[in-house]
């Protein structure tokens, strides 16, 4: 971002001379400032000022300074200013477009307050202000009226709009900012206070967020909600002042903040949506910044200042040169300016969306740019300046093409795109692969219709044969136009109403798009063009010009031989010209602009004007063809008397006259009426008869009452029907005699068809037939006989039937004997007509044996008539099967006479397989032919087929089979020979294959010399032969001296090496050396060099070997060769510092030859006298040595007596060798070779008496030398143990590990040994060795004896940590009672741990009981657990047993928890209760019937029993957890009776009022099961009201778990019951949707009988029945124990007090009990007994 200082607009004041507000106009050309002389001075875009004009005070009266200008903005068109004044008052002038223009006050708006902001959003037509008493208003450029946006209780300090100009916020003294929208764009913000800034927002912007500043100098960034985004504290930055006004850029991406002598810029990063801060502009001297205004187009600010001062930035992000034609600005991420550097014009590119602008690129010769984004694709038109963004994820292969001035034509991957300029939305997208300009035409608003505002069409190829046209507005497809040639050219006219297209062949068609009619224009048309502005069509075919001028009649056209071809058409001033291009020339050729001026008024719909053109010419066919168009427009528009004129010219005398009356009509009923006489009835009437709309004629009559005046017309026209049908309708009373005129009439006319249809109408069906047959129409007559009954029928029937045979009405007639049953006649009657269908059918129904026949019969007449294909079928139904062939042959359905073939078993004629075969044939499906032909018997056709055809493979295999071998041979043999002598040698070769001789081919090849194609027929039928061939053609091609054919085949042959033998004969040693270098490598190249000097010898060798860089190399090989001549004479003549090498290798060679004195010679030349003597020394030449050494090098001496030393040590002779050695010098050698035989005594003596310093090295080596041996290392250490090296013996013994030694025994007794010497001898060591052995000892698994070891230094705890690693815990143990007390915890400790990790439950019993239970209970062994636990005491058994049943509980065991506590007891802990709750909802969840039913809830309600009893015991009866298990306990009860009472039919009230009453225990019973169940109850009783209210109550709750929460419950119809309210939400519902479905139709149905009441019955206390508390009393009656009712009387007491029964409910119990053998019920009545006590009276009363 660069914000570049570039003009001093206002020069600054010395003192206060403040800006108080400066604007932008909208088109960037004036920047308004205002002083605080409450002056207005405008400057241009430059920023030179072109006029000022003083401001005027609200009341005059108070003199012109009693106020000053606080704001000021420019209005959308930049031709008014708005001028906020603090004397509450808003004036809005006129400054007008240009400079020096009148300025003149528009509108005024008078206020109660100050305006303190003010802005005019570009949106909008009015603008915003501010004012001091807090309200923001909103008023026009005209009038003095304004409207309160909003108000507030605080100053408005600010205003700010977003990039759109759609909102707007306000910033307020206290803080506050408010946000409104005119328009939130989708957005679906909020308006009203956003945020609270911390101090006053008088530098307020909104771009991509709000920033907002003020006077505690920090700057904080809002997002769309209100939060804070982004923070910037300057308060510490001691030269930072308050922050005094803020400005975003037009695109919102960068927003800058003044404040004294500081500009701060933050840029928005959308990538990372984040404000980031540049560089700020610091301008000393500048003062506080009171006024910012950013151009519209982003490229400049201007900043207002306390002295008066106006500065001028250029803002830019960005500068390119594209072209060197245009400069692209960029100033913002969205947004580019765009200048013409020609022109200066300029242009901004703007992303509506806020997406940064990525390239931009000018196309179409400079006049159209395109810019991309991420998400857009932003087009413009810079000649109109109109742009346009659309959303666009292409591929960025995109063609874009601008042929069309209105419209960018998009082609992408198949689909074409229009874009129309200044839209911003796509105007269609079509699917074509065809893009060419000149095959696509769109036509947008290019003449203005008076039928539509909005037309916009296009034509397009869908392919190459069919154009589409489709209405661009709605996407309708107007017209498909298919056509039966290629399409190369289509054009649609200005209206898109004619289209115009030219094929591949030049002709030339037009189409009507609304009729869909096509008309062929013109053959060979080279050129055509409409003429713009109008509809006529300029063509030229070869030397003819062709022009429509009325293309409403194509076959009117105005011809012109021209000379040359034409290459444009122009029309302008009123001119039209066609230009042809002739040779050089160009000659102009002008069009009769009267006609073309015709043609546009008749689009216009200007008849006046295209009659007064007419008027001026003579009748030729072109302007009779005007003259008709104009005729029929006048008459439509109803323009009768141009219409007349019209027709008058055009000579039709007879529409003159009736126009005419229908003009002289109008006239007389205008006159007489006052009334326009087109509209009147009978006007309007002759105009519908005119054009024939009888039926609007009509109507016009009847709604005028004219009935008679309707028939009239209609007879007039001989229109009968219509006439009698409006009398019938009207009920005229002469509709009889209407009829019979009519009748009369067609009698007299002869139209006896339609008098025998009026008769057949009325049902007179023999007079109708009568007519019928005296109108010849034997047929209509036939049809009413099949149809109706006839009298006198058979006569009748005859009669016509013979007439229909007669006339060869066979069908009909046929027809007519079927339907009258004459099933013969009308068999024969079809197969006289040759109608064989219904011949078939009838004959399937009467005459079954005929049907084959009829069908062969059939076929063979389809065959007379060439319609073999349909024969086909025929004849297969006839079981004919060689017609059925011979017809689908016939037919050429080929396919068809195959499978025909192919499904039979008899064989097929030889002549149909023979025609088949010889079909296929022709085309070459050699395949199916060779089936026929083998099937007719014709294999020797067949092979000739494939012989014929090439095909020889094929046709040796046939002709095998068919021909004698030697004939086939012959024959192929003298094929091959033919073809070769005629050069077609690969057909030659295919067919000596075929015949098995490839040789012959080889030889062929051979001979031609195509030795390529041999070696490929070698390679494949004789491929072991294949590089022996190539070898021999290779020498033959030697011999023949064709050499690089040869080189190459024997490269091929794998002998690169002949091929260089070859170079080297013929003396081509530079492809010598080139062969071997590519195959051989770079040695066998050298190699070939070196021959090749050799053969030159000399000066010449040295020179060739020179130019490869190979002297040195040549030497070497030479001497590796032994060609030491040649050798020495390249060195002596180039490489003479080779020379003692060469010696000495020379040397080597005669040594290995055995010529040693020779060799000796050559030595002494190369100066390697050493080396002689070390040859004789090899070969024991001791005397020959030593002289040699004597004389040439004294130092080799010594070497000798070595080497005489080293003999001798090899013979054994060591005392002699000692001696050599010792001669030399070399004690070292003699104690080598000792140590070498294990002689380390005699080495240990050299060492003492010549060697003394190296004597404790020795003594090291020694005895490491004796290696890892096991019995070495302890002799060693026994021999340092003998000689009192107790210290070295130790080391020595500790020197043995297990990675020497793998018996660990003798590891063990080893390592004893140590420790007993170093507790003997080195007691100061004695710790540190039996800490290494006891490591050592522990590492293999002896911790005993390690531990033994510890003991024996006092190391009680290590001995003890071992003993309990080795698990000698008794040991261990022992040792810590007794001897080391100190470590008995510790070690008691280690072995509980011990027998935890092992699980030594039994163990562990006697030492720790408590980690034995834990244990066990950790194992899940909770037999052995509570065994264990039982013997501790009660209050560890009942925490065991507690523990048992919360595991069974979490695996699912919950009944097993159950009984568990049933065996042990149910103790009354606290420590229990969630285990009692948990089991009691866990069995209440459970869904259970039948005898499970009962036995669960049995066995928790005696649980309870026990526990509730357990707890009334003890001290936790004032809790209140006796009254919560007392609740769940009569729940169990109660569910447990009910689960019983279900099963008792006597107790079914029982049964259903325990039902209910659970609904009491909903807190702890599945409620929406609880209703259920209780509905259901209560239905079965007929408790119809309960059983609505309980299922609707169970639907709701279904539908509340569901949804996952009670709160839309509605609990009206329980207000005044106990039954509880919020109830635990199940994880799921009780029954699923389709099960529910009965119960909500049960519901559906009663909720429409008006007899049931659909709320609670009422007992006589007013409450819901069941209900045990008063809701006014709160008082609360007892449940009974067998009901769950509430007890109010005839009770029934028990022993125990607070049990009670109704009585009527216990006697029908005890009864039920008593009379049924029901365990369950016996059950119930002793749990009753138990838990209540007896009844007080236990007699029953009644």
């Amino acid at each position: 971002m660069q914000l570049r200082h570039i003009k001093s607009v206002l020069p600054s004041q010395d003192g206060p001379q403040k800006v108080t507000s400066l604007a932008w106009s909208s088109n960037n050309s004036k920047l308004a400032v205002a002083t605080i002389e409450r002056s207005i001075l405008l400057f241009d875009d430059q920023g030179e000022r072109k006029d000022k004009f003083s401001t005027k005070p609200a009341d005059p009266n108070l003199g012109k300074k009693c106020y000053i200008v606080t704001a000021l903005a420019f209005s959308p068109d930049s031709t008014k200013i708005a001028v906020g004044q603090s004397d509450n008052i808003v004036f809005v002038y006129r400054i007008g477009e240009t400079w020096g223009e009148k300025k003149a006050i528009v509108a005024k708006v008078s206020l109660t307050s100050a305006v303190t902001c003010l802005m005019w959003p570009p949106s909008q037509q009015s603008f915003v202000f501010g004012q001091a008493d807090g309200k923001v208003r909103l008023a026009g450029s005209k009038g003095s009226k304004s409207q309160i946006l909003y108000t507030t209780d605080s100053y408005v300090v600010s205003l700010a709009s977003n990039p759109s100009g759609q909102g707007l916020i306000s910033g307020h003294g206290d803080g506050v900012i408010v946000r409104y929208f005119f328009d939130d764009e989708g957005t679906g913000l909020s308006q009203g206070p956003v945020c609270k800034h911390s101090s006053a927002p008088y530098a307020l912007a909104w771009g991509s967020t709000i920033v907002a500043g003020g006077c505690d100098q920090r700057i904080t960034a809002y997002g769309n909600d209100g939060k804070v985004v982004q923070h910037f504290d300057y308060s510490q930055d001691g030269e930072e002042k308050e922050f005094t006004c803020a400005i975003s850029s037009p695109s919102g991406h960068t927003v800058v903040v003044g404040s004294f002598d500081k500009l701060r810029v933050f840029n928005w990063l959308p990538r990372r949506d984040i404000w980031e801060e540049s560089q700020p502009k610091v301008i000393q001297n500048l003062y506080t910044v009171t006024a910012m205004s950013w151009r519209k187009d982003g490229s400049r600010i201007a900043i207002g200042t306390l002295c008066g001062g106006v500065e001028m930035f250029e803002y830019c992000l960005k500068r390119v040169v594209y072209k060197n034609k245009f400069e692209m600005t960029y100033v913002g991420l969205s947004q580019v300016i765009l200048k013409d550097l020609s022109t200066s014009k300029r242009v901004i590119l703007r992303s509506h969306y806020g997406y940064e602008i990525e390239k931009v690129q000018i196309m179409g010769h400079d006049r159209f740019v395109v810019a991309r984004t991420s998400n857009t694709l932003l087009l413009g038109d810079l000649a109109t300046f109109k742009l346009s963004e659309i959303a666009w994820h292409g591929s960025g292969n995109e063609k874009f093409h601008f042929e069309n001035e209105n419209v960018c034509m998009i082609f992408n991957a198949g689909e074409l795109c229009l874009l129309e300029y200044g839209q911003n939305e796509l105007l269609g997208s079509v699917r074509t692969e065809f893009v060419n300009p000149h095959l696509i035409s769109v036509r947008i608003n290019e003449r203005k219709q008076k039928s539509t505002t909005e037309n916009k069409k296009m034509a397009y190829l869908v392919d190459l044969h069919t154009i589409s046209v489709i209405d661009l507005m709605s996407g309708m497809v107007l017209s498909n136009v298919t056509h039966d040639s290629k399409i190369n050219w289509l054009e649609l006219n200005e209206t898109g109403k004619k289209l115009l297209f030219r094929d591949k062949k030049l002709r030339l068609f037009l189409v009507d798009i609304d009729t869909g009619g096509k008309v062929s224009l013109l053959s060979y048309c080279s050129y055509v063009q409409w003429v713009p502005q109008s509809d006529v069509v300029v063509a030229q075919n070869q030397g003819t010009l062709y022009i429509w001028y009325t293309i409403e009649t194509p076959d009117k056209v105005t011809t012109f031989s021209i000379k040359g071809d034409i290459v444009s058409l122009e029309r302008q001033d009123g001119k039209t010209e066609v230009i042809v291009q002739s040779g050089v020339d160009t000659i102009s050729y002008t069009l009769d602009e009267g006609l073309v001026e015709f043609g546009t008024a008749i689009e216009d719909e200007d008849y006046i004007r295209a009659l007064l053109f007419l008027e001026t010419l003579q009748i030729t066919p072109e302007s009779e063809a005007m003259w008709k168009t104009l005729a029929n427009l006048t008459l439509q528009a109803r323009q009768l008397k141009v219409a007349q004129r019209c027709f008058a010219a055009l000579g039709d005398v007879s529409k003159v006259r009736y126009l005419q009356e229908i003009n002289d009509l109008a006239d007389r009923v205008e006159m007489e009426t006052g009334v326009p006489g087109i509209d009147h009835y009978m006007v309007q009437c002759k105009l519908a008869l005119l054009e024939k709309e009888f039926k609007n004629a009509e109507s016009l009559l009847l709604e005028q009452g004219k009935v008679d005046e309707v028939i009239q017309m209609y007879q007039k026209f001989h229109k009968w029907d219509q006439a009698i049908s409006v009398a019938k309708n009207k009920m005229h009373p002469n509709v009889a005699a209407l009829e019979e005129s009519y009748l009369q009439w067609l009698m007299e006319s002869g139209q006896e068809e339609r008098a025998g249809e009026l008769k057949e109408q009325n049902r007179d069906y023999s007079s109708a037939i009568n007519l019928y047959m005296k109108a010849g129409l034997p047929a209509k007559a036939a049809q009413i006989l099949m149809n109706h009954e006839v009298s006198s029928q058979q006569s009748i029937v005859e009669s016509v039937s013979s007439t229909l045979t007669k006339t060869g009405l066979f069908e009909m007639a046929g027809e007519l004997y079927e339907k009258t049953r004459l099933f013969p006649q009308a068999l024969e009657a079809y197969k006289k007509g040759k109608d064989f269908r219904r011949a078939v059918e009838l004959a399937k129904q009467a005459f079954p044996g005929n049907v084959v026949d009829l069908e062969e019969d059939w076929g063979d007449y389809l065959m007379q008539q060439k319609q073999y294909d349909a024969a086909i079928k025929h004849f297969i139904e006839a079981g004919s099967i060689s017609k059925a062939i011979d017809a689908a042959i016939q037919a050429r359905q080929w396919t068809k006479a195959i499978q025909i073939v192919d499904m039979q078993d008899m064989d097929i004629e030889e002549k149909f397989c023979r025609q088949l075969a010889e079909h296929y044939a022709t085309t070459k499906n050699y395949e199916l032919a060779e089936k026929y032909f083998m099937k007719a018997g014709l294999a020797k056709e067949a092979e000739e087929m494939y012989f014929e055809g090439g095909q020889w493979e094929t046709a040796y295999r046939i002709a095998v089979s068919c021909m004698a071998e030697e004939d086939v041979q012959q024959k192929y043999c003298a094929k091959a020979s033919q073809l070769e002598k005629n050069g077609h040698l690969r057909d030659a070769e295919r067919l000596y294959v075929v015949s098995g001789d490839p040789d012959q081919a080889i030889n062929m090849y051979k001979n031609t010399q195509q030795y390529d194609h041999m070696i490929r027929l070698v390679k494949q039928y004789h491929e072991e032969l294949l590089q022996e061939t190539h070898l021999h053609l290779a020498q033959d091609l030697e011999w023949k001296g064709q050499w690089h054919p040869a080189e190459q085949h024997y490269l091929d042959g794998g002998d690169w090496k002949g091929a260089v033998n070859m170079y080297r004969a013929q003396g081509l040693w530079d492809d010598a050396y080139r062969v071997a270098k590519s195959k051989g490598g770079q040695g066998a190249a050298n190699q070939v060099a070196y021959l090749w000097a050799k053969s030159l010898g000399g000066e010449s060798a040295v020179k060739l070997l020179s130019k490869f860089g190979l002297l040195e190399a040549a030497v070497d090989y030479a001497t590796d060769n032994f060609s030491f001549d040649f050798a020495f004479e390249i060195a002596r003549a180039a490489l003479k510092s080779k020379l003692p090498d060469l010696h000495l290798k020379y040397a080597l060679y005669l040594e290995d030859e055995g010529k040693f004195k020779e060799a000796e010679g050559e030595f002494v030349k190369s100066g390697k006298s050493k080396e002689a003597v070390l040859m004789w020394v090899h070969q024991q030449d001791w005397d020959a040595a030593q002289a040699l050494a004597e004389k040439y090098c004294p130092d080799s001496v010594a070497d000798v007596f070595v080497g005489q030393a080293r003999s001798a040590f090899d013979k054994k002779e060591y005392h002699k060798a000692e001696g050599y050695l010792l001669r030399a010098d070399r004690p070292d050698l003699v104690v080598k070779y000792y140590k070498e035989v294990n002689m380390w005594d005699d080495a240990l003596r050299i060492v003492k008496e010549y060697m003394p310093n190296k004597l404790d090295e020795f003594q090291h080596e020694m005895s490491t030398a004796f290696g890892t041996n096991t019995n070495d290392i302890v002799s060693q250490a026994h021999s340092w143990e003998q000689s009192a090296e107790y210290t070295r013996a130790v080391e020595t013994y500790l020197k043995l590990t297990v990675q020497v030694c793998e018996d660990h025994d003798l590891l063990v007794k080893v390592w004893m040994k140590a420790v007993d010497l170093a507790c003997k001898f080195i007691q100061d060591r004695a710790i540190d060795v039996v800490t290494l052995v006891c490591d050592r000892l522990a590492n293999i698994g002896y911790h005993e004896q390690a531990g033994d070891l510890y003991m024996r230094v006092d190391m009680m705890k290590e001995a003890l940590d071992m003993f309990m690693v080795g698990e000698a815990w008794d040991k261990a143990r022992h040792i810590s009672k007794n001897t080391a007390t100190q470590y008995e915890d510790y070690v008691e400790e280690a072995y509980v741990d011990f027998l935890k990790a092992n699980k030594k439950t039994e163990e562990m019993k006697s030492i720790d009981p408590d980690s034995a239970l834990r244990m066990y209970a950790d194992s899940g062994e909770w037999k052995k657990c509570l065994e264990l636990a039982e013997k501790q005491g009660p209050k560890v058994m009942d925490k065991y047993v507690a523990k048992y049943a919360a595991s069974l509980i979490t695996s699912g065991a919950t009944m097993s928890a159950v009984q568990l506590f049933l065996k042990f007891g149910v103790p009354p802990n606290s420590q229990n209760f969630n285990i009692y709750k948990k089991l009691c909802r866990d069995v209440f969840s459970m869904h259970l019937e039948g005898q499970a039913a009962y036995k669960t809830f049995s066995q928790l309600r005696n649980l309870l029993l026990q526990l509730v009893t357990g707890l009334s015991r003890s001290a936790q009866e004032r809790s209140g957890a006796l009254e919560e298990f007392e609740h769940y306990l009569l729940a169990a009860h109660y569910l447990a009776l009910f689960s019983v009472c279900t099963k008792v039919k006597s107790l079914g009230p029982l049964s259903a009022k325990l039902s209910i009453a659970l609904l009491r225990y909903t807190d702890v019973v599945p409620a929406d099961r609880a209703f259920y169940i209780a509905g259901s109850r209560a239905k079965e009783q007929g408790w119809e009201s309960m059983s609505f209210v309980f299922f609707n109550r169970f639907l709701d709750l279904s539908e509340a778990i569901e949804e996952g929460n009670f709160d839309m419950l509605d609990n009206t119809d329980f207000a005044n019951t106990d039954i509880p309210m919020e109830v635990p939400l199940p994880e799921k519902a009780f029954m699923n949707e389709d099960e529910r479905e009965d119960i909500k139709e049960w519901i559906l149905a009663l909720s429409m009988d008006q007899r049931v009441d659909q709320i609670l019955p009422l007992d006589e206390r007013g409450l819901y029945p069941a209900a045990l508390t008063t809701p006014q009393s709160k008082a609360r009656a007892l449940p009974c124990v067998v009901s769950g009712y509430p007890v109010l009387k005839n009770k029934v007491d028990f022993k125990r007090s607070g049990f009670v029964a109704n009585k009527e409910d216990w006697n029908n119990f005890v009864i039920a009990t008593k009379s049924s053998s029901n365990n369950e019920l016996q059950d119930v009545l002793q749990f009753l007994n138990k838990w209540c006590g007896a009844p007080s009276n236990p007699s029953l009363k009644f």
